[in-house]
């Protein structure tokens, strides 16, 4: 389906045009005729699927068809409910783009900085509200939100707010806004807490659900590499030097992984940045800047702080630590095919993750191609040792008795 088959508004049309958006993605063309049908619809897609769109066109079409000529002052028409900062500001980027040939406006209420200016533009008066939870509650204890006029609910990745402990938040945020209300609820899973949350929240919702299979996994090259876990960052090294180029994210489990990882690539003179919950908003932010206007080539990062957020042209994704949960493999590798774009994902595996990769292809539903021809592999060939991959442009050198101790050098 094509979006000028879509009834949007010319102003919507002409500024998605602008983003070179044509054909509608298979989310986009189930979900916009149900919202803007006044339906309340839960949508079930994975990352990359353009769900934010989803929510987006049909909600500034809507607004732009109860707008009233006098000139009052703004209210609060439409709230979205983020889980993340990066994914707030990612959402209020999407909103400004495609309302930027209309008199709508749209601010983000986020913790982690100044409430001050963040009171002056509610002050102001806002048509859209994007908002991280706790930072919206404290806001509306403050009587710094007015929900009274709320036209539309949207709670954008919900199960990764169940994941982060946001639920009885999100909750106590749905008994501030009217009855009277249209909800849309989209999440990448659906648990048993999330459909409870549904049932209490939505009036008799239609459901969309695109199956992981039938979108991104399908446009992405997937690579599997068995090897020992003490040679993963060997083979890291191995492949940026000679098989990965361009714009690269790579996914660790754990905050002391990402910054071990990106520590060891600055030393050897890679342009790398990184996010994880224990930075600061303001380095989070910079990093993911620093990548988007490639001043920096990698970004290392955790599942929860690169959850949603959209950095287009990402050429690669590495998994240097195999997720335990199989959809996230799936919201990680769609990091790099963007809405049906194509793209690769290569995935380190070591013995103790052989039951994480068994349930991914089980989700899959088809094997992800293994790579045997590789440095590290699990058995070593008998009288072949491993090509030396260290890095040229290390200064200095460990001694041989730091060798003979298998010190690792990094």
């Amino acid at each position: 389906m094509q979006f000028s088959d879509l009834p949007l508004h010319e102003t919507i049309l002409r500024a998605i045009a602008q983003e070179n958006y044509r054909t509608a993605t298979p989310v986009q063309e189930k979900a916009i005729p149900l919202v803007l049908a006044k339906k309340d619809v839960i949508v079930s897609a994975q990352t990359g699927s353009g769900k934010t769109a989803a929510f987006a066109l049909p909600i500034i079409q809507m607004l732009l068809d109860g707008q009233n000529s006098e000139k009052k002052k703004k209210r609060i028409k439409a709230l979205v409910v983020s889980p993340t900062r990066e994914l707030a500001l990612q959402i209020e980027e999407n909103f400004k783009n495609y309302s930027k040939f209309t008199d709508l406006k749209t601010t983000t209420v986020y913790g982690g900085v100044s409430l001050n200016p963040q009171k002056e533009a509610l002050k102001e008066g806002v048509d859209i509200l994007i908002a991280t939870p706790g930072r919206l509650i404290d806001l509306h204890m403050q009587e710094q939100v007015d929900l009274r006029s709320l036209k539309m609910f949207v709670l954008d990745e919900a199960d990764l707010m169940l994941d982060m402990g946001f639920i009885n938040d999100v909750k106590k945020i749905e008994s501030y806004c009217p009855q009277k209300k249209q909800t849309l609820l989209f999440s990448a899973t659906m648990p048993e807490k999330i459909v409870a949350l549904a049932n209490r929240t939505l009036i008799n919702p239609e459901k969309v659900e695109i199956n992981p299979e039938n979108t991104t996994a399908k446009t992405i090259g997937q690579l599997l590499y068995r090897l020992p876990k003490k040679n993963k960052t060997d083979l890291c090294l191995h492949l940026l030097r000679n098989t990965i180029n361009g714009k690269i994210l790579i996914f660790r489990r754990t905050k002391f992984g990402v910054d071990k990882l990106e520590q060891t690539l600055l030393k050897n003179d890679y342009k790398v940045g990184s996010i994880h919950g224990d930075k600061s908003q303001i380095l989070r932010n910079q990093a993911i800047e620093d990548f988007k206007n490639k001043k920096t080539h990698i970004l290392v990062a955790t599942d929860v702080a690169a959850r949603g957020i959209d950095i287009s042209k990402i050429d690669a994704v590495l998994n240097f630590d195999i997720p335990n949960v199989p959809e996230t493999y799936v919201h990680r590798i769609g990091r790099t095919g963007r809405a049906g774009k194509s793209g690769i994902a290569f995935s380190f595996c070591s013995p103790d993750e052989d039951a994480y990769i068994n349930l991914i292809e089980e989700l899959l539903g088809r094997p992800i191609k293994q790579v045997d021809d590789h440095p590290y592999p699990l058995v070593q060939p008998k009288n072949k040792k491993p090509s030396n991959t260290i890095s040229k442009h290390k200064k200095s050198r460990k001694s041989a008795n730091s060798k003979k101790n298998k010190k690792r050098w990094y």
